[in-house]
């Protein structure tokens, strides 16, 4: 079940917002909240819901043993140490186990048949908002939850289950067993989940028509102007795409009396490729330099051992998004231009701001680019045709016809991807109420109106 369809909007939304405010206590409402983020998972993976339960308990009970050995004085790494096994064995296994029988296949000359899996919905996300809640255990910033379902609420709750925001135990801990909402966090919450599907349903999903159209032309047919014209589609489309879902998610949580991180802060606005991660999937970046970067050393290290840290930590980012090699590029490249900003351009990126956003810029619609090719030949033509490699020629009727037809959706597309939009519909709010519940009513409608007559299109994220 996705956030932008029919089924959740008018039937599954509505259902549990009923049975969760007639539930009174916290603990009733969180029962409610369980069952609800279970039917919603188990709506596209049935099988798989039991995975998530089997990985619940193992978590619940490894980091229960944790605590019990840390209150008798016993030694608990061997403790986290299978807890965190638990989890990566899981996500290896269901995620990357065909792409190292490839690997091994193609190295040794092997015929190993792949394992028949299809890959379990949120599997990287939910997994990780397990191993954080073991390491701040561990780490004793935050309590051991002594309640199963409590703890099953936190990683199976349905918001931010399937494509995030990742969001840390301590940042809910103390709302899993008190909270409340009021009318205005409610009608905040709303607002978020109404822009958020305005960017999947009106703006994501015609950008990605528009790229898959173009991506799926015959290379020979491409002009210089149209693989462009793709390629800053997609940029909007996966922004919009990732970010919509993230703000109804964040909606979500309002309207049942949780907060969840930001999880986009405008990143296309990036003056520098490390800015640029500091507003991207903020989540997944926050992940990875609290676990993984910092333990590492960080940059508190020589040259060389920085070098290598930020190397790891940028594969392992790649390799997060997905079972495929374009992803591991995909990371390391960014790893490159990290690595060149603090050694190379960082005094021409500070003195210089206009030339940084547009280099910026640049690499990040690049970046998409071999992060949606997954074949690297087809990437390589691409690529190349972006640099009129094999383009046919500047532009033709076809693609002028392209641009004209979604010339108005670019513009607002980019418009959107600013802090203007939202400034302006603040402003609007501020001085006329009514003014922006109308807007918001209509864009609703707008939404809906689309989604009767739209083919399913499901959140790219989804697959990661």
């Amino acid at each position: 079940m996705v956030f932008s369809s029919i089924t959740f909007l008018l039937y599954f939304l509505p259902v549990t917002l009923i049975a969760y405010y007639v539930a009174r206590s916290v603990r009733a409402r969180n029962i409610v909240l369980l069952i609800a983020s279970l039917f919603f998972y188990a709506w596209g993976e049935p099988v798989y819901v039991i995975l998530m339960m089997i990985s619940i308990c193992g978590n619940y009970f490894f980091v229960r043993f944790m605590d019990e050995a840390r209150e008798e004085g016993r030694p608990v790494r061997l403790h986290l140490a299978f807890a965190v096994f638990w989890n990566l064995a899981i996500l290896f296994f269901f995620k990357y186990a065909n792409m190292m029988i490839g690997l091994v296949n193609r190295l040794g000359g092997f015929s190993l048949a792949e394992l028949k899996l299809s890959l379990p919905i949120g599997i990287s996300f939910y997994t990780f908002q397990a191993l954080s809640y073991v390491f701040d255990v561990y780490r004793g910033q935050a309590r051991c939850q002594k309640s199963l379902p409590a703890f099953a609420l936190y990683i199976s709750m349905f918001p931010q289950l399937i494509a995030g925001p990742i969001v840390k135990y301590t940042d809910i801990e103390a709302r899993l067993t008190e909270r409340s909402v009021t009318p205005a966090a409610f009608g905040k919450g709303a607002e978020y989940f109404i822009l958020g599907l305005a960017k999947k349903v009106l703006l994501a999903n015609n950008l990605g028509s528009l790229f898959t159209l173009i991506s799926g032309t015959v290379p020979a047919e491409r002009s210089f102007l149209m693989v462009w014209l793709g390629a800053v589609a997609y940029t909007f489309q996966i922004y919009f795409d990732f970010s919509g879902y993230s703000d109804m998610a964040i909606g979500l949580g309002y309207m049942l009396g949780f907060r969840f991180p930001m999880n986009f802060n405008f990143p296309y606005i990036a003056g520098s490729v490390t800015e640029f991660w500091r507003r991207w999937h903020i989540s997944l970046s926050s992940w990875f330099r609290d676990y993984v970067y910092i333990p590492l050393g960080g940059n508190r290290v020589g040259t060389a051992r920085h070098i290598r840290n930020i190397l790891i930590v940028w594969a392992l980012t790649g390799l997060w998004h997905g079972a495929s090699w374009n992803f591991v590029l995909w990371g390391l490249y960014y790893a490159v231009w990290l690595i060149l900003e603090k050694y190379v351009l960082g005094d021409f990126l500070t003195r210089h701001r206009a030339a940084g956003h547009v280099m910026t810029g640049f690499i990040f619609i690049i970046g998409w680019v071999i992060f949606a090719f997954p074949d690297f030949s087809q990437m390589g033509a691409y690529l190349g045709q972006m640099f009129g490699i094999g383009a046919a020629g500047l532009a033709d009727t076809q693609t002028l016809y392209l641009l004209l037809t979604s010339l108005v959706t670019l513009l607002i597309a980019a418009a959107a991807s600013t802090p203007l939009v939202r400034l302006l519909y603040l402003k609007t709010a501020e001085k006329c109420r009514p003014l922006a519940l109308a807007l918001m009513a209509v864009t609703l409608v707008l939404c809906l109106a689309y989604l009767v007559y739209q083919s399913y299109n499901p959140f790219l994220y989804f697959r990661f």
